[in-house]
């Protein structure tokens, strides 16, 4: 297939994915399984990582005016009554650190997980499960949080412990379970979806940058971690910038259409989903492997 499509394909399986919990990790790996990409060349690995930098932009666009609010407030708050320890910008930062000090301390750990299909498919089918039961137990109880604003310290280390969980096993997918862990500890549908995407900012950013670095300038490793210096062409730069576009162009329409869907309805169908894709790629795993 022209490698101009497959770019458009992906950029729009990166874009539809990233924000839902249904893990864009997942639906990449297994698209490019299908495409029979060689998922050992260099380029490709880079080639995923970067287009998600589409879908942030998506995000910080989206969220411009939000995070300007939060700047202009800080410390005290839209309604002065927050401080330096709790304010939505504090307790993004505090999510974020909370997850980026154990994923890279599991770096090895995450590196052996990250292609592996059945661990994908586990990932999806048990957070499927998980991620229905507790949007139905959430439905039925008042939560004690319906903005972000009204956040704690305590709900934003435990939304950030959550969320290491996607690095260790990709498939789990970061929006579920920051949405997830938010809804555990009293946040509404609205707020944990809110602070979900604050937190993924710089989250992805700096994971985006740190795995680029690495493949762009790899370490000399041996055996099988080695991996070969990337040497760029022009048509390798206009495939990268076909699927960013793209992702970010898709991603911008999925991010303003889950904020609504999100305000009228629950988190069960994406569950439902993730549990009939996990349990179809338990099935078909060996042959896309």
């Amino acid at each position: 297939m022209n490698d101009y499509l497959i770019s458009v394909l992906l950029g729009i399986v990166e874009g539809l994915t990233e924000f839902l919990p249904v893990s864009s990790t997942a639906h990449l790996r297994i698209s490019e399984a299908l495409l029979r990409l060689p998922l050992a060349d260099p380029y490709w690995k880079m080639y995923t990582i970067v287009i998600q930098l589409g879908a942030i932009l998506a995000l910080l666009l989206v969220f411009a005016g939000r995070i300007i609010e939060f700047i202009r407030t800080f410390p005290e708050g839209e309604e002065h009554d927050r401080t330096i320890w709790n304010h939505p910008l504090t307790l993004t930062l505090v999510a974020f650190v909370v997850t980026s000090i154990p994923s890279l301390l599991l770096i090895k750990v995450i590196g052996k997980h990250l292609e592996s299909l059945h661990v994908m498919a586990l990932s999806l089918l048990i957070g499927g499960v998980v991620m229905w039961a507790v949007d139905v137990w959430s439905d039925r109880s008042d939560p004690a949080t319906k903005h972000v604003e009204k956040m704690s310290l305590g709900q934003a280390i435990w939304v950030g412990l959550c969320q290491i969980t996607s690095a260790v096993f990709p498939g789990t997918s970061r929006s579920m379970s920051t949405i997830t862990g938010g809804q555990i500890v009293g946040m509404s549908r609205p707020a944990a979806l809110e602070f979900s995407f604050l937190v993924s900012i710089p989250v992805m950013v700096a994971g985006t940058g740190y795995e680029l670095v690495k493949t762009l300038h790899p370490k000399h490793l041996e055996g099988a971690d080695a991996i070969t210096p990337l040497v760029m062409t022009t048509h390798g730069w206009i495939v990268l910038a076909i699927g960013l576009i793209v992702s970010f162009f898709v991603a911008l329409g999925v991010v303003e259409w889950f904020l609504q869907w999100v305000r009228q309805h629950g988190f069960v169908p994406f569950a439902v989903y993730r549990i009939i894709v996990g349990i179809l790629l338990l099935v078909f795993a060996p042959r896309l492997a």
